[in-house]
């Protein structure tokens, strides 16, 4: 059997046009994710989890209040990311505002299974948050906070954003109906389980 080809010292870079294309594919596939809970009325975790706390109980836009409260991460962003990291973070974050601000609308269902619509959810958000990572950007929040633990400290990404899931979902069951948070946790545990086991730069070396 022959032996496993060794990881490069220097890892290729993604080009200009490949990080487009991989960071666009990446946040259509996530917004597409969160219209299916934002249908079912559903939460998640992270930032996008608070914002969806937020827009449901103030009746605000999830778009406005999304872009909003990330502006406080770019901070930390650009002190321990960097510049490109930062930008990358900032247009990715108001790209998703806007894209929640068109294809919700575009994605009405007379019938939607909450347990296929959670699946649905954890498995495309998942794989669209993964496609934003691999082209060092994020969606800003907690997402910033999850991968300067991994790059700092060896704590794996999804792992840490389980971490903050948990307080968010403990609040909410004090704010929501039993169900939904049920179902909420659900999809949250799934899209960090798919983080978890792929988001690995020891095998991936592309940046």
């Amino acid at each position: 059997m022959p032996a496993p080809h060794p990881l490069p010292k220097n890892p290729p870079k993604h080009t200009l046009l490949e990080d487009i294309q991989g960071l666009t594919i990446g946040l259509i596939t996530t917004a597409i994710g969160l219209s299916f809970i934002a249908q079912l009325g559903f939460l998640t975790g992270q930032t996008a989890g608070l914002a969806l706390v937020i827009s449901y109980m103030t009746h605000m836009s999830f778009s406005w209040v999304f872009w909003l409260i990330n502006i406080p991460f770019y901070i930390l962003a650009y002190v321990r990311m960097g510049k490109e990291f930062t930008i990358k973070s900032a247009l990715s974050v108001t790209a998703l505002s806007i894209l929640m601000a068109y294809i919700p609308p575009l994605m009405t269902f007379q019938t939607l299974n909450p347990f296929f619509g959670t699946i649905a959810f954890g498995v495309l958000t998942g794989f669209g948050l993964l496609g934003v990572f691999r082209h060092k950007s994020s969606l800003g929040g907690l997402g910033v906070l999850a991968l300067i633990a991994q790059d700092h400290f060896g704590i794996r990404a999804g792992l840490v954003q389980i971490a903050f899931d948990a307080i968010l979902f403990a609040v909410a069951f004090f704010l929501f109906d039993a169900h939904v948070v049920i179902y909420s946790l659900f999809g949250a545990l799934i899209l960090n389980g798919v983080i978890a086991f792929n988001h690995r730069r020891d095998i991936y070396i592309a940046n």
